[in-house]
């Protein structure tokens, strides 16, 4: 098989960026905890889309 000609996006940042930011999001609002846990969700689901759309 021949190698692809374009390299794959990477996924892991939208996880990081996700959970940053919903435990920003949850500082403001008093829930850390749950911003952190939904960020994190966010980011993951970005980041499934981000490996689906390189497949």
């Amino acid at each position: 098989m021949a190698p692809s000609p374009r390299s794959p996006s990477a996924g892991g940042f939208p996880i990081a960026l996700g959970a940053l930011g919903g435990t920003a999001l949850g500082l403001y609002t008093g829930q850390p905890s749950i911003g952190f846990l939904a960020g994190l969700a966010a980011g993951v689901a970005l980041a499934l889309l981000i490996w689906w759309r390189d497949r």
